[in-house]
């Protein structure tokens, strides 16, 4: 009775419809974009990561070993050069001792140089003690104490503040020439 029904046939079965069978054109436009452009897998995708990541450190390190290299070589021909101008400068018409007096002459200059450049800082340094700035922003804070409650009625000294501030610019400005 149901012994039919248990047995399974070894041939596929095709069943004809008489209706077309139709797919909307956003399930063709997806399965073909699906096609054309497979995505990897994720495990895929991180051991292509890993092996760009090691050409990458391998090419970094060749690039920082070149690096080395070149300066190593400057430095030398820096180096030769030096010792070729120094011998070059005592084998000279004067010898040593008019080379030794060049030079301290020279040092002589530089240390006038620095001589003034630290006075005129030491001058620069004593203009930021301005009077009319100090006053300025005592007068401001004043008058901020006095008026907590209406803080905007304290325009007059802050203008006068401001005022003194740029004078004192222009000063120190004038003083750096």
């Amino acid at each position: 009775m149901g012994g039919s029904q248990s047995k399974t046939d070894a041939s596929p079965k095709v069943i004809h419809s008489g209706t077309p069978v139709e797919f909307s054109q956003d399930v063709v436009d997806y399965l073909s974009d699906r096609m054309a452009s497979p995505q990897t897998t994720p495990e895929r995708q991180s051991a292509l990561d890993n092996h760009i990541r090691s050409r990458i450190q391998a090419e970094i390190q060749a690039l920082r070993a070149e690096e080395e290299k070149v300066q190593q070589e400057i430095q030398r021909v820096l180096e030769k050069e030096n010792l070729d101008r120094e011998v070059g400068s005592t084998l000279g018409d004067g010898g040593v001792a008019q080379d030794e007096a060049k030079n301290s002459a020279t040092l002589i200059g530089d240390l006038e140089e620095i001589r003034a450049k630290v006075d005129r800082y030491q001058a620069r340094r004593q203009l930021g003690d301005f009077p009319s700035v100090s006053e300025a922003g005592e007068a401001v804070v004043s008058c901020y104490r006095s008026n907590e409650s209406t803080p905007l009625e304290c325009w007059k000294q802050v203008a006068r503040f401001k005022a003194a501030v740029a004078d004192a610019e222009t000063q120190y400005l004038a003083s750096l020439r």
